[in-house]
């Protein structure tokens, strides 16, 4: 007989974790203002609120945390992450920073200016962030097939190269650049696929413009290139990164995802006169330029993970872990963006709570209701996260309202991913009770979700 999937890894350490009790939860998520981002950790039972530092290293990147090279300048940790970073991407020049969105400030620092426009596919929420914080605008250009979440299609992160197309020639020069997310987050986790990539590019050299890669988890886009894009299933996952970020300029990547590090991130480019600006930058905001805000054994334990997350049997496990969970869901008739993506289930909340008003956020109130349920922490890729329009100053309900279950990597079995869908069921099946939502008694002017309070609608 065939023999079953199993992890590509054995534990070596393990980390208690606590139940509570409805009543306590009760009072927990009202004293956080039912923002779960307020909430202790110890306070959570199965934590899915992200997948951004929250992985298990590996026995070879806790050793290699003993030789980090901790001068301030020249560090040979510097260099050995440099290395491994060129050997992956293909790029360069190289500046590290502490996490992804250091990475997007020191850039962006340098090429985005008031009144420019910065089309992708569905800019995540600090992306969007420092674009529309220099009063630049984030233009969305991602397929259509997107919103639809029951739809089955291979590569729902692509860019509408149609959209893309009329950006360009509608803003002409207030382009800076076109930015790529791989995989696209927003979208529910779903890939972007190469022919797309390579279409981007030629579009992008048409009209004399640079290209982005956001590059948090292009190790897991990869994946489904060679599992879903003919022509690629016999190349390596190194090969087709490398291919990958061929059609780019340069990228910005949070490292705390696909190289499964605590902290970390960095800027890769071939641009030389990106190198030198971003070189300023980064002195001012995050550090010298050979340790950009992260400590060398933070390097070395980044360059490790680099290597070992760019090959096959890690992702593979990885990503079957979040295909499970999916079917569980299926099982249990719950809506989700499909097919399952790379790093997490994006439960379509519109279609669960449909008696809550989407001014009442029923993502936000379904996130709410599975801490109550079980002490699971999810997180809303919805309305509150979409912030308000910078013109308008008007909620925008023009997108998807997802609860996100971000899977961390190396850390939770498949016992747990049958919890998280038993409480979901449970909260699926009394959804017709669900009536009233959320309100806003504050939020903060962007980035609102980290920090919103909300109350129970009445």
């Amino acid at each position: 007989m065939e023999l079953p999937f199993a992890e590509s890894w054995k534990i070596k350490m393990i980390e208690p974790i606590r139940k509570s009790t409805r009543e306590e939860r009760e009072k927990w998520i009202e004293d956080a203002h039912y923002n779960v981002f307020q909430l202790r950790a110890q306070q959570v039972y199965i934590d899915l609120l992200t997948d951004s530092g929250t992985g298990a290293m590996s026995d070879r990147q806790w050793a290699a945390m003993m030789i980090g090279d901790e001068s301030y300048a020249g560090a040979d940790s510097y260099y050995h992450l440099k290395e491994t970073v060129e050997k992956i991407t293909g790029f360069k020049y190289f500046i590290p920073t502490h996490q992804g969105r250091a990475a997007e400030n020191v850039l962006f620092s340098c090429l985005v200016k008031e009144g420019d426009v910065c089309p992708g596919n569905s800019h995540f929420d600090t992306t969007k962030g420092h674009i529309e914080s220099r009063k630049a605008i984030a233009l969305d250009c991602t397929v259509d097939e997107a919103k639809d979440t029951q739809l089955e299609v291979p590569f729902k992160g692509n860019v509408d190269i149609k959209k893309l197309e009329k950006a360009l020639e509608d803003y002409k020069d207030r382009i800076p650049f076109v930015i790529v997310t791989c995989t696209n987050n927003t979208a529910g986790g779903q890939p972007v696929s190469m022919q797309n990539l390579r279409e981007v590019r030629e579009l992008a050299n048409k009209y004399g413009k640079k290209v982005i890669i956001d590059s948090a988890r292009f190790a897991e886009n990869a994946y489904f290139i060679k599992m879903r894009e003919k022509g690629y299933e016999n190349k390596s996952i190194k090969e087709i990164c490398l291919e990958m970020f061929s059609y780019a300029d340069g990228m910005t990547m949070s490292a705390k995802k696909d190289a499964i590090v605590s902290m970390g991130g960095f800027i890769a480019t071939n641009e030389e006169s990106w190198y030198e600006a971003a070189k300023v930058k980064c002195i001012a905001f995050e550090g010298y330029v050979t340790y950009g805000g992260m400590s060398g054994r933070d390097m070395e334990a980044l360059s490790v993970g680099l290597d070992e997350n760019t090959e096959f049997e890690n992702l593979e496990t990885r990503i079957k872990q979040v295909e499970y969970l999916g079917k569980k869901l299926d099982e249990y008739g719950i809506p989700y963006q499909r097919p399952a993506g790379g790093h997490a289930i994006f439960v379509d909340a519109s279609k669960v709570l449909t008696h809550v008003p989407k001014e009442q956020f029923p993502a936000q109130t379904l996130t709410v209701e599975l801490y109550l349920e079980a002490g699971i922490r999810a997180c809303e890729i919805g309305y509150i996260l979409a912030d308000r329009d910078p013109i308008t100053r008007e909620n925008r309900f023009d997108g998807l309202d997802f609860v996100r279950l971000a899977i961390p990597r190396r850390v939770y079995t498949d016992n747990h991913m049958n919890v998280i869908a038993a409480a979901l069921k449970n909260v699926f099946g009394r959804r017709e009770t669900i009536t009233k939502g959320l309100e806003i008694d504050w939020e903060a002017e962007i980035l609102r979700h980290f920090t919103v309070k909300l109350r129970r609608a009445k």
